[in-house]
């Protein structure tokens, strides 16, 4: 009778150790078949954990569930999958939900792993044994207990394998009634029973979200851009006891560029502009966006090559001195409630100006072509010696310094070139627009601030890494603007964000997090519900810790759950609003197996 089971367990010790190696080599693959039922993804540390809540090992995960597409026959029970139903050249579908397989199965599973982890299970023949990483196998809560996971984790003295941890997750379902929640006293004293301890530590977890953005009229896509906090403390009290102001706090923040309500939209839409010539500049067909003002790019440059020619001959005009050196721009239109954060630049040089006029207004390639031919034009014949910012690499910068001395060099304003002129002086407007901001306000030097900057690296990388900068201003706005940070905050939060945009590419999905004593932001959730709360039972030390985890959750917590029945408890709510939060309760317990000669 146990030789099929031994056979089994080799196989699926062979089939885990393939799965671990090619991760260990970097080419993990999405999802392996193993037998005709089951499919098995290795998850490399950080590669996102479904377990996150209720498990913190670290390193690599072994997760298993039910194919998706593969549903067992009549013919085809659980107990008559045996070695002649091994599928070897089974390929998933990709995108497909993950599906969980029955408790029975799944705890079938999990014993095949543990005999194959055994050392002292010798005639299985396993040469060279290897350590593997812990198993999770998903489940379809078709038992009593609602069980949605089932777990198996080595238990390690250096290389050798001492025992097993066994984790069972069970979820019953969602309820707004809190006689369904536990009492914090029985949870310790069934621990105590569980694992014979006589003493137990008690540890919280809160998580309230302070920012979320909504969905906006009119729109398919939801933001997915949010801000939250994670408190932990010692020693809980009660069940949703709410977290004490000493308690250790991080901010959670996941923001989106391009939301209209956002104080820097108009910015956003200034930059927007930039990508569209970076990529008319890679391959030759630029999409040029609909002109924003009713007077044409020519007209408007005109107008501008007129009052600078005005002020040269000193004609007094009706319009201010201030405001023809300093143009409003779509950068300038940013909400109120930021002045003091985001002023309006006064310093805008000439090149800066007709970015103004002309991103605003440039409706096609021989608009452009039109613009910068009265722009040489007026340059060659010295109607107009424009002012602009030293330092400039720009093509256009480059024929006004050479204007002052009455010698330009002929250039052609055919192919790519007009396209090139107008994306050099848009990044070197908003470059300085997006710096001003951050020196001015002390959250970082201009050194520090080289890299976003520099003019050493092609203009699509430029265009990249000015997407970053504002990536980071929407970070400092929403955090000002909604939160009331200060200085003391600000500071570390955009040092991080530096850092953090110094090594990797752009990424509005990347979560920043920031070390914050929860006084900062207490006002903004001490009268609200948290969308997870969390009490960690433990005892024991080291490899002989157990757990058992009570959690309450306003979201499904385990991702196989949305596609199953969650309608166990659920209550119904008007137009999705109830006094009460509706929660998930969801349980992990443990268990420990020592293995002995």
């Amino acid at each position: 009778m146990g030789y099929p089971r031994h056979q089994a367990a080799l196989r699926l010790y062979e089939c885990l150790l393939q799965v671990y190696n090619e991760g260990n080599k970097g080419t993990p693959k999405d999802q392996v078949p193993f037998e005709a039922d089951v499919q098995v993804q290795l998850i490399c540390e950080g590669g996102g954990s479904p377990l996150e809540s209720f498990w913190k090992g670290n390193g690599m995960i072994f997760i298993m569930q039910k194919m998706g597409h593969f549903e067992l026959t009549e013919k085809m029970e659980e107990s008559q999958i045996d070695d002649d139903t091994y599928i070897s050249e089974f390929t998933p579908q990709e995108g497909s939900e993950p599906v969980a397989l029955s408790v029975t199965r799944a705890k079938q599973l999990i014993s095949l792993y543990t005999m194959a982890q055994n050392p002292n299970m010798t005639h299985l023949k396993i040469s060279k044994p290897v350590v593997l990483p812990p198993l999770w196998v998903r489940c379809d809560r078709s038992d009593p207990e609602h069980t949605c996971w089932v777990g198996a984790e080595p238990l390690k003295n250096g290389n050798k394998i001492t025992g097993i941890s066994f984790h069972i997750v069970t979820c019953k379902g969602s309820t707004t009634d809190k006689t369904y929640f536990a009492n914090l006293e029985d949870l310790k004293k069934a621990h105590k029973i569980r694992h014979h301890s006589s003493v137990v530590a008690t540890k919280g977890f809160a998580q309230y979200e302070l920012v979320r953005s909504t969905t906006l009229e009119d729109t398919v896509v939801e933001s997915e851009s949010n801000i939250y906090i994670d408190i932990t403390w010692n020693i809980v009290d009660k069940i949703l006891q709410k977290p004490p102001l000493t308690a250790a706090a991080t901010l959670n923040i996941k923001l989106e560029s391009g939301d209209p309500r956002s104080p820097v939209y108009q910015l956003h839409r200034e930059l927007q502009f930039l990508p569209v010539l970076a990529e008319g500049l890679k391959t030759g067909v630029t999409e040029w966006p609909e002109p924003l003002v009713v007077e044409s790019a020519v007209e408007l440059v005109q107008e501008l090559l007129n009052d600078l020619k005005n002020k040269q001959d000193g004609f007094n005009t009706s319009i201010n001195k201030n405001d023809v050196e300093k143009v409003k721009c779509d950068s300038a239109a940013v909400d109120s409630s930021i002045k003091s954060l985001f002023n309006e630049r006064g310093d805008l040089d000439f090149a800066e100006q007709l970015w103004c006029k002309m991103r605003s207004s440039v409706a096609s390639y021989q608009d452009l072509v039109k613009c910068f031919t009265l722009i040489i034009k007026s340059l060659e014949h010295g109607e107009i010696q424009p002012w602009i910012h030293q330092g400039s690499s720009s093509l256009l910068s480059k024929l006004i310094q050479q204007s002052y001395h009455g010698a330009m060099e002929a250039i052609s304003l055919s192919g790519i070139t007009p396209i090139q002129m107008l994306l050099e002086i848009g990044l070197d407007k908003l470059k300085k627009d997006y710096i001003s901001c951050f020196i001015g306000q002390e959250l970082a030097t201009l050194t520090y601030l080289d890299y976003f900057i520099s003019t050493s690296v092609e203009l699509q990388e430029q265009v990249h890494r000015v997407q970053k900068l504002h990536h980071m201003l929407e970070i400092l706005v929403s955090c000002t603007v909604l939160l009331h940070f200060k200085h003391e905050n600000l500071f570390p939060l955009m040092q991080s964000c530096i850092k953090y945009y110094k090594e990797n590419p752009l990424n509005e999905k990347h979560v920043f997090q920031l070390p914050i004593r929860p006084a900062v932001v207490n006002k903004f959730y001490q009268n609200d519900h948290p969308q997870i709360w969390r009490v960690d039972i433990s005892s024991g030390h080291g490899q002989k810790e157990v757990k058992t985890i009570w959690q309450l959750s306003t979201n499904p917590p385990i991702e196989h759950m949305a596609s199953n029945n969650l309608g166990l408890l659920c209550d119904t709510t008007v137009n999705g609003n109830s006094e009460e939060s509706i929660y998930f309760v969801t349980m992990a317990n443990c268990s420990q197996v020592h293995f002995t000669k």
